[in-house]
């Protein structure tokens, strides 16, 4: 089983933009992490556990609002239920949490990557997004990374904030390269209809950045980050050589993972097919329930759903889709009408087609949800099941 991801669903307070499942009941931490582990151990024996674990991935929310009595506790039970082998294993810090004993503290634990928010050095962005830290957390926590020589660790980045110039962007992009990351995530902010942020859209107070701006930003973020060496790999993350997450690429070739704590995901692919399902977001719910009653929207996944998402997720990244794959592992075989689309879209320079390897351009990406829902919208319900 390659990979394991627990959702940790604390935070000090909401940044803006955020809908994800999260609480800001602090008071919950102790009896959350008590049912976490009950999770984790009614997992004992069971077919999930026949594999060795290659990555793990503690995100949330905010994973860093764990003491060192909770992380052991979550650990521990994770060496007594699973074979763990992992060659990667993450957890999300925001900068107002990180300090030199706190990551040599988790460290100890195993994590060797630490994937931390910074989103932006601008207070204005920073404000407006309603994120807990300031840009002088921001950059005391990098200087921590680096004085406690942390194995590895990735930063976020937020572009295409309402009224974010190209100038600040440059500032931040260069800001963080003075750390050297291996790794940086580039979002476009995005706006959720059942946040802080949909809501000011909504009423008209806020008025999100124009398609052309976004795009100006996303060229600048990948212009300015190939120029030191972080080279994209998928279109929002970006990588020195070698330096590519394990955990998300797993997610993106179909490969198996558990999710723990309310409103993970899991995915599962056994000799019966492939299987999805969400944990109940709802701590609640969580703490006074055992695993199976907590598991909802489970989903059986057919060949031809499975081969849609494997084009939709693969051409979001260099190494793209190959027909050879989709055809041995999906029986999925691109029909006429994706072909004379590929064909076209090739002459436009947005997709390369070369020894049996579909894969975006750096101009296809730029519009790569678009060209994906295009090519998607030709498959035929009865080709490839």
């Amino acid at each position: 089983m390659p990979g394991i991801y627990i959702h940790i669903p604390f935070c000090k307070q909401a940044c803006s933009y955020c809908d994800f499942y999260f609480l800001t009941h602090q008071q919950l931490r102790q009896p959350f992490v008590d049912a976490l582990v009950k999770e984790i151990r009614q997992l004992k024996s069971s077919h999930f556990t026949s594999e060795p674990v290659q990555t793990i991935y503690i995100g949330g929310g905010t994973p860093s609002l764990l003491d060192q009595h909770q992380l052991h506790q979550i650990f521990s039970a994770l060496e007594d239920v699973f074979d763990l082998q992992p060659e990667e294993v993450t957890m999300e810090l925001n900068p107002d949490d990180v300090n030199e004993p706190y990551l040599n503290m988790i460290h100890e634990f195993g994590v060797n990557r630490a994937s931390m928010g910074v989103q932006s050095f601008h207070d204005e962005i920073l404000t407006f997004m309603h994120r807990a830290h300031n840009p002088q957390e921001a950059v005391l926590a990098l200087e921590a990374l680096q004085k406690a020589d942390f194995p590895a660790f990735t930063a976020d980045l937020i572009y295409g904030n309402p009224g974010q110039t190209l100038e600040m962007l440059e500032k931040d992009i260069d800001r963080l390269l003075k750390f050297n990351p291996p790794h940086i995530s580039a979002y476009s902010l995005t706006v959720e209809p059942r946040t802080r942020l949909g809501k000011q859209v909504e009423q008209g107070k806020v008025i999100p950045a124009d398609d052309e701006e976004v795009a100006a930003h996303f060229d600048l973020v990948r212009t300015r980050l190939a120029a030191a060496g972080v080279l994209q790999y998928e279109v929002s993350n970006f990588a020195r050589e070698g330096k590519e997450a394990r955990h998300n690429s797993n997610y993106w070739t179909h490969q198996n993972y558990i999710g723990l704590g309310p409103s993970a995901h899991s995915f599962w692919w056994d000799e019966s097919g492939a299987k999805r399902w969400r944990n109940k977001p709802d701590l609640k719910f969580y703490l006074d329930h055992d695993t199976e009653q907590f598991r909802e929207e489970k989903e059986n996944l057919t060949m031809q759903t499975l081969a849609e998402e494997r084009l939709m997720l693969g051409l979001r990244t260099k190494w793209g889709v190959s027909a050879h794959e989709l055809r041995e592992k999906y029986a999925y075989e691109l029909n006429s009408l994706q072909k004379e689309w590929i064909e076209k879209q090739v002459e436009e320079n947005t997709v390369s087609f070369e020894e049996g390897v579909l894969k975006m351009t750096p101009k296809g990406l730029k519009i790569s949800d678009h060209l994906i829902l295009d090519l998607l919208s030709k498959s035929s319900p009865l080709e490839g099941r």
